[in-house]
């Protein structure tokens, strides 16, 4: 078995989709997990404003949605929270994406007080952290205020992690890859574009150029830069798909090189 096919094999992704299908999919997968475990009544995202978060909270309200009328239950909620670090550039996506998503509740955190404050905690200590780092710290800051609204909502950290980025490792470990469930993870760019298509979704939101956006130096950087290839490339490897040998060998290095990000901690 090529690496490739081993990849794709673990990844799950699937070379063609019906949106409605997969919605379906994501919906009745979050739902399951709900009336299996009685005692969470809420989902809980970052929305960021970016295609990921937006189809993920999406998602998530509607299970929240379908499970208060087929339960009877007002309790089932979703909850949207936002996390910028300090003024966010693209804060008219947020909001239009919010305004798409429609969920029940909304948290607004800033997270640079916390950031700066162990930034300072770091450097009193002798450690001065870099631009990259503390975009990680950015990350992981995110998933902690998530996980304390979590446990005071009864509620389960859902991620928006998805093929093209697992592949790639292109995530902050024990950060934004720190959740409880993930209902995308199977799906690669081009199907969360169409799955938001789909959903009518605002055209500006779902063609939206993909950025993590969390280092100071390079602000709304967009992945494809850092990772040196286009996720359009990503995802027809993803989808068994013949590609040019530069950009194999970049995607495969990126996925052997970032192991350690997919696996268990290691243990004797």
């Amino acid at each position: 078995m090529t690496l490739q096919k081993k990849i794709i094999e673990l990844l799950g992704v699937k070379p063609a989709i019906i949106p409605e299908i997969e919605i379906k999919n994501c919906v009745d997968f979050l739902k399951k997990y709900l009336v299996n475990h009685v005692h969470i009544k809420s989902l809980i995202v970052g929305v960021s404003g970016g295609q990921d978060s937006t189809l993920t909270a999406k998602l998530c309200q509607m299970t929240a949605e379908t499970l208060r009328k087929e339960k009877n239950d007002i309790t089932y909620q979703f909850i949207a929270l936002r996390l910028p670090y300090g003024i966010q550039y693209d804060e008219k996506d947020c909001q239009d994406a919010i305004r798409f998503i429609q969920p029940d509740q909304i948290f607004n955190v800033n997270i640079k007080k916390a950031v700066l404050s162990s930034e300072k905690s770091l450097k009193k200590s002798g450690v001065i952290i870099s631009d990259y780092v503390r975009g990680n710290e950015k990350a992981r800051e995110r998933m902690k205020v998530q996980y304390s609204i979590a446990a005071m909502k009864q509620g389960l950290v859902v991620g928006t992690g998805h093929a093209a980025e697992n592949i790639t490792g292109f995530f902050t470990k024990y950060g934004d890859s720190g959740t409880d469930i993930n209902p995308i993870a199977k799906l690669n760019k081009r199907q969360i574009r169409l799955l938001l298509k789909n959903l009518n979704c605002p055209k500006h939101l779902y063609l939206k150029k993909p950025m993590a956006d969390l280092e100071d130096e390079h602000p709304q950087q967009d992945d494809e830069s850092v990772l040196g290839v286009t996720y359009d490339v990503i995802d027809s490897y993803l989808e068994q798909k013949k590609i040019d040998i530069r950009s194999q060998k970049i995607i495969e290095a990126l996925y052997l090189n970032t192991l350690h990000k997919r696996n268990l901690p290691i243990t004797q």
